[in-house]
């Protein structure tokens, strides 16, 4: 099949506006159909039919993902490099980790990883499930929303402690059955210089690594998950949002897939309650850290190469 060529557009707000119009336009096609059976699933609560509308759900968010990287592909001359992709399943059940520098983060990994793994899904606080509209979509795709408590909350009242991880594993039972990806920002924010600094982060590109939540998703998903995917992004030509995306100001996306084992011992351990497994998971991930740490300083000191599209 012939590949499309991208569109002769200008840099800047006229290539931003045709191509958030045509992102936007998409959005809107895709929900119709998506929160229509969601609505469905809601209301009819027999395991066997909504765990069909659930491969249903999935198909249409990955078919909208699909038409956002033709979007791109069509309007922009981005210049990818993605590395790691060999031997992905999407029928295997994965843990992501990965850097955060720009919303456009999610929209990379999405066009990079679909169809290669399962659906990317969050774990979401429990209070976004009553936000309107998106938390019944979020919902339907089988996003795992869960509570936690903080640690003044369990001083106060002890009976809660082991409880909200009680109920988040129960919550991801489904994804027994179903494989699934979940994905982790580890630094829990964007980074940036100033919070870099203010953090006395001392890794040249990343903010302090956040062992918390990623020790929550493994003691929630126990042995499910198989395999963990350190991912890293750069963007060697500079980083930008959204709008710079659109407007064609991002142009060399680079996405670097490692594939590491999850040793039982990371599942086995109470991260709140084990001073002894919270230092060897806090010492796990800062490995991991330093070696990313070293990965996007090469990355990001190579010259920007010529534009190509995926």
């Amino acid at each position: 099949m012939t590949e499309a060529k991208p569109l002769r557009l200008p840099v800047g707000a006229v290539r931003g506006a045709i191509t958030f119009s045509m992102i936007v336009l998409s959005t809107a096609c895709f929900c119709v159909p998506l929160l229509a059976l969601a609505l469905v699933k809601l209301l009819i609560p027999h395991p066997a039919i909504r765990r069909r509308l659930s491969r249903v759900l999935t198909l249409i968010a990955e078919g909208w993902i699909g038409m956002n990287a033709w979007i791109f592909a069509r309007t922009q001359a981005i210049h990818w490099e993605v590395r790691g992709l060999e031997g992905l399943d999407p029928g295997a059940w994965y843990l992501v980790v990965a850097n955060h520098q720009s919303w456009v983060d999610i929209l990379g990994l999405q066009i990079v990883l679909n169809r290669r793994i399962p659906f990317l899904k969050f774990f979401l606080k429990e209070q976004l499930k009553w936000v309107p509209v998106m938390g019944l979509a979020w919902w339907a795709l089988d996003m795992p929303f869960m509570k936690r408590y903080s640690r003044a909350e369990l001083e106060r009242r002890p009976e809660l402690r082991g409880t909200d991880l009680a109920r988040t594993r129960r919550a991801c039972e489904r994804f027994r059955d179903i494989p699934t990806s979940v994905i982790n920002f580890v630094e829990g924010t964007r980074f940036t210089a100033a919070k870099q600094a203010k953090s006395q982060s001392p890794y040249g590109h990343l903010l302090l690594p956040r062992a918390g939540g990623v020790a929550f998703v493994l003691g929630a998903m126990g042995a499910t998950l198989k395999e963990l995917l350190d991912v890293t992004i750069a963007y060697p030509a500079g980083v930008g949002g959204l709008w710079a995306l659109c407007s064609g100001r991002v142009v060399h996306i680079v996405i670097e897939v490692e594939r590491r084992p999850l040793e039982a011992w990371l599942t086995a351990g109470e991260y709140a309650e084990d001073a002894g497994f919270r230092t060897r998971f806090q010492g796990w991930l800062a490995a991991l850290w330093v070696a990313k740490d070293a990965r996007l300083a090469r990355l990001l000191g190579r010259p920007p190469a010529e534009p190509r599209r995926l």
